[in-house]
């Protein structure tokens, strides 16, 4: 049996390290967070010193239970759990949870970090255990126990004022709001026109292009012509001048160092990711947390092929460093070395220099020799992370600028530039993405052919072309990720999950690779930054990280932090929850009026998304609502477009006696005759369609559900219908599987009725249907004076209040804590409706 338990994170690393351990040791993994707050008001208690209140995880209770099974037999335990800040924190939460069972009362309990899965590092780690790190902890639990601060008191607000299933974070909602902003600068940017002038000169050895820099004997810029008139007129009079040629006037030649980049953190990893594989932040962490964990390599077994990939360092190991010039010799030659290692200065002040960036476990697995062993996106991220961190240690680039001025006559000049490179260096490996091109760019790789003042150049052509102003670009993930380190908000291992939330919570959504704002999105934006402006402030938010990292140095003291948080958030959540009008928390906008009926036409956010509104709630009996239609946002829709809305439903003629209308409904357009719906296709305009088009969508679906029954049974509810898997039975409340080598046309009452016994499964007819069905005794009392999914609700309540005391729940951390016995949250109850109440 073995005599040492050690324990991981996941899974994949357990199977790794127990190769490299030995039979001595027993290696099981924790599956992530083994404990969380509890899910309800009162897990943060600030008048108790902010004592937190933690649950076992659900779906990890048996991990435990299997964690602590082996540590009642084990000589002693190590705790190998990531190294950072949540892993120190999930080392923890297991130390307490063994301590509260009684399971470490004399036992040797050790905390052990291994940045890179290969034998020697693990063998090198186990020789250097430590304490758990209280200051970590602390850290850890300052954070979580200010989002959860943030999202419980915050949320409720906003399903009030603005919409149900909202939610705001401490670091979520400051990135929603550099979103926004951006929308915001996009959509007040006014185009300005301009034109640029450029000569085609066809030299004998190579012809080229150059741009107008002087203008009449002034210097010329972006704005000297802005219309086509005069940049036609300014092409003429240079044209003129030239008579065929231009002469060149002056030659100079710069030579320039390039450095390469530094190694990755995880933040530059996830925007070179993004860049130049078009992976998402998400993406990136979980193909770099296999790589990180382990990959069989053929005779080598199973080893990790990166460093751990959650740091802000920058630093890279003596022995990496002495790998990675034995490699840049031996295949690109000792020139590419430069005379000593190249080192970097780590921004983060809070990185710890013990930590390494993210790096190659050995420079010699190259991308080739190891390219058979790993998925494509294993394969592109290694070989990404191969190059960056061997360019980081070769030498610069130089590159030759050259630029050449070339007069037309002695008031007109033009100037062309090429740069080539002199000395790749690190450039034969690896150069850096970029978000934007700029003007250097365009001439890098171009070569200018050889010119001395005096020559004579022919000219081809001289051409005049209109631009326009750019708007400020929306954010890509990469673009993103850089602007939230830049402002230090959040750190590089929440990226993934701040971005991931926003596009949860419908806040955002992707165009093209950017991310562009939902109506929903804005107004949350737009609230919080009028209500709560402090806790969306890109400093505020910047400085409570700098506070935090303070407390994981010891440098400052947790509870204090929260106190200085806490009671100015509480005063600010309980004034603005009674002081904000919705219409105003929403974003409506008043549009105009309506033409027709000389009534007031605004923009809404509802509960079902953006809509149009026709009338005054306050003075008019009757409004008349429109959705607006995909692609459409109010905060840019005009009058026009809005009263156009409203044209729907559009009553298109009869077909068969029935009237066929079109409408758009909270799923989208369609088409409608009696009581049969069908939404319209992509293509189809419900503000175009005709009456032929309606009525063959609306037949095709008929057909549809007429080919659905296979067959049906006289005195049964039992048939056989056509599904989107194949054949089945149903009763309406139970769906039953045909064997695969049974006729359905063919089964007779009795075969379905037993089909149906043995296979019958309950009928999904909505979200939440089994659940219902199966909680009937327990809602039997409010049954008839409650929607059925007000029943559903009060069933879901009532289990978990008899389940709880029989989980295995962690005690709470200070004992004179005392769980609620009551808890009504805003999470219970929906805003603005009434609860049912039977009379008896």
């Amino acid at each position: 049996m073995p005599k040492h338990l050690l324990i991981v994170e996941s899974p994949a690393k357990a199977k790794t390290i127990n190769k490299y351990l030995g039979k001595d040791f027993q290696v099981l993994a924790s599956y992530g967070h083994v404990r969380d707050l509890v899910p309800k008001e009162g897990a943060v208690d600030p008048d108790n010193g902010f004592a937190m209140r933690y649950d076992l995880i659900d779906k990890n209770e048996k991990h435990v239970d299997a964690i602590a099974k082996a540590a009642k037999a084990s000589d002693d335990i190590f705790l190998a759990t990531d190294p950072d800040r949540e892993g120190e924190a999930i080392s923890w939460h297991i130390a307490e949870i063994l301590k509260e069972r009684g399971l470490l009362d004399g036992k040797p309990l050790h905390r052990v970090v291994f940045t890179e899965i290969t034998p020697r590092a693990i063998k090198e780690a186990m020789t250097q255990p430590r304490q758990i790190a209280g200051d970590l902890v602390d850290a850890q639990q300052a954070r979580r126990a200010l989002d959860y601060l943030v999202g419980f008191n915050l949320s409720p607000v906003l399903w009030r004022k603005v919409q149900r299933g909202l939610s705001a974070g401490r670091v979520q909602s400051p990135a929603l709001r550099m979103i926004v902003e951006r929308e915001e600068e996009i959509e007040a940017f006014i185009a300005r026109e301009y034109w640029t002038i450029e000569a085609e000169c066809a030299h004998p050895s190579q012809s080229f292009t150059a741009k107008l820099t002087k203008l009449d004997g002034k210097k010329f810029e972006q704005f000297t012509v802005t219309d086509g008139d005069t940049a036609e007129a300014a092409r003429l009079r240079i044209q003129q001048a030239a008579q065929g040629a231009l002469h060149v006037t002056d030659v100079a030649s710069k030579e320039r160092k390039r450095r390469p980049a530094p190694p990755f953190t995880t933040s530059t990893l996830q925007q070179e990711a993004a860049r130049k594989l078009g992976f998402t932040t998400r993406k990136t962490m979980q193909v770099a947390q296999k790589l990180y964990e382990g990959v069989s390599i053929g005779d080598e077994g199973t080893v990790g092929l990166i460093t751990y990939m959650r740091t802000d360092s920058v630093n890279l190991s003596v022995d990496a460093l002495s790998e990675l010039r034995d490699v840049i010799a031996r295949d690109f030659g000792t020139a590419s070395l430069p005379d000593k290692p190249n080192f970097y200065q780590t921004k983060s002040k809070n990185a710890q220099e013990a930590h390494e960036a993210v790096r190659p476990t050995s420079a010699l697995r190259t991308p080739a020799q190891v390219a058979r062993y790993l998925s494509d996106d294993e394969r592109k991220l290694y070989e990404l992370v191969w190059k960056r961190t061997v360019a980081c240690q070769m030498i610069p680039a130089t590159l030759n600028t050259v630029s050449v001025d070339l007069a037309a006559g002695n008031e007109h000049s033009f100037r062309a530039s090429g740069t080539t490179v002199v000395v790749p260096g690190f450039l034969a490996v690896y150069e850096e993405g970029k978000d934007a091109k700029n003007a250097e760019d365009d001439d890098e790789g171009r070569k200018l052919p050889a010119m001395k003042p005096g020559d004579r150049v022919p000219l081809d052509r001289i051409h005049a072309d209109q631009h326009f102003t750019q708007p400020p670009p929306r954010f890509t993930e990469a673009a993103l990720v850089k602007a939230l380190e830049e402002y230090g908000i959040g750190r590089p291992s929440t990226y993934a999950s701040i971005i991931q939330t926003l596009q949860f919570r419908k806040y955002v959504e992707m165009e093209g690779r950017a991310f562009k704002p939902t109506d929903v999105g804005r107004a949350v934006s737009k609230f919080l930054s009028s209500h709560f402006t402090r806790y969306v402030d890109y400093d505020f938010t910047a400085n409570m990280e700098d506070e935090l990292d303070a407390v994981s140095r010891g440098e400052e003291e947790w509870v204090p932090l929260m106190e200085k948080f806490w009671g100015p958030f509480k005063e600010l959540v309980e004034e603005k929850s009674e002081s904000v009008d919705r219409s105003e928390a929403t974003g409506a906008r008043e549009l105009g009026t309506d033409p027709k009926s000389g009534k007031p036409v605004s923009v809404r956010l509802g509960r079902f998304g953006p809509y149009a509104q026709i009338g005054d709630k306050d003075v008019d009996e009757k409004l008349e609502f429109a959705s607006l239609r995909p692609g459409m946002s109010m905060h840019t829709i005009t009058l026009e477009e809005a009263i156009e809305l409203f044209k729907l439903p559009r009553k298109l003629g009869e077909s068969n006696g029935e009237e066929v209308s079109v409408g758009i409904g909270r799923f989208g357009p369609f088409a409608k005759r009696g009581s049969t719906y069908a939404s319209l296709k992509k293509e189809d305009d419900p503000y175009t369609i005709d009456l032929a088009r309606a009525v063959f969508l609306i037949e095709e679906k008929e057909e549809i559900a007429r080919n659905r029954i296979i067959k049906e049974f006289a005195d049964s509810d039992i048939q056989v219908l056509n599904g989107r898997f194949g054949p089945y039975i149903s009763d309406g409340k139970l769906n039953g599987k045909i064997p695969k080598d049974r006729e359905p046309a063919s089964l007779t009452l009795e075969e379905v009725q037993k089909l149906l016994e043995e296979t019958g499964k309950p009928a999904r007819r909505g979200f939440g249907a089994k659940k219902a069905t199966a909680k009937t005794k327990e809602v039997t009392a409010k049954k008839t004076a409650t929607k059925k999914t007000a029943a559903k609700k009060t069933a879901t309540k009532k289990t978990a209040a008899k389940k709880a005391p029989a989980k295995k729940a962690v005690r709470p951390l200070s004992g004179d804590v005392e769980p609620a016995k009551v808890l009504v949250t805003a999470a219970k109850f929906e805003p603005g409706k009434k609860r049912v109440v039977k009379k008896s």
